[in-house]
């Protein structure tokens, strides 16, 4: 799993009930077309749907960030490229594109969280599994010299010249 690269998820498919009045994808869906695909890189990181099964250990988001680069409508296949770009004994911070596969594999959207490992018994902040800081690890290392993207760690707010 800790490849150079991003990890490219599954393909994902916008159904008709994803659309807005606007006609294309509505800014919810946007999340949970993200959190779809983190859930399967975490799940690849020990840390996703099992592990909060099996260990009663998994990942809840303190903070994110969506920027909407370019419209998805209804049908339109889309797959997200995920890297870690930090990660500590309890936190991972990713960033993740979102990208058009009708449009050439183009920009549609990007998503920066910051989430943490939560022991789901004591409902608290915990250090990740063993197991688990050693993949995340590994995966950071391994997306440490990825360019960083622009969207990384950008203000909210109107730009005058």
């Amino acid at each position: 799993m800790a490849d150079s690269g991003p990890v490219r998820t599954a393909v994902q498919q916008v159904p008709a009930e994803w659309i807005d009045y606007n006609g294309h994808m509505n800014v919810a869906y946007y999340t949970m077309a993200f959190d779809r695909a983190l859930d399967e890189v975490y799940e690849a990181l020990e840390f996703g749907p099992t592990s909060a099964r099996v260990h009663r250990m998994g990942p809840m988001a303190l903070q994110s960030q969506i920027h909407y680069v370019g419209e998805l409508l209804e049908g339109t296949q889309f797959f997200c490229d995920v890297r870690v770009l930090d990660a500590d004994a309890k936190r991972i911070h990713i960033f993740a594109e979102m990208r058009n596969l009708d449009a050439g594999e183009s920009l549609a959207a990007t998503y920066e969280s910051l989430s943490v490992n939560v022991d789901l018994e004591a409902r608290r902040s915990a250090p990740f599994r063993a197991e688990t800081g050693a993949l995340v690890e590994a995966m950071r290392a391994a997306h440490a010299n990825l360019p960083r993207p622009p969207q990384v760690g950008a203000s909210l707010g109107i730009r005058r010249r």
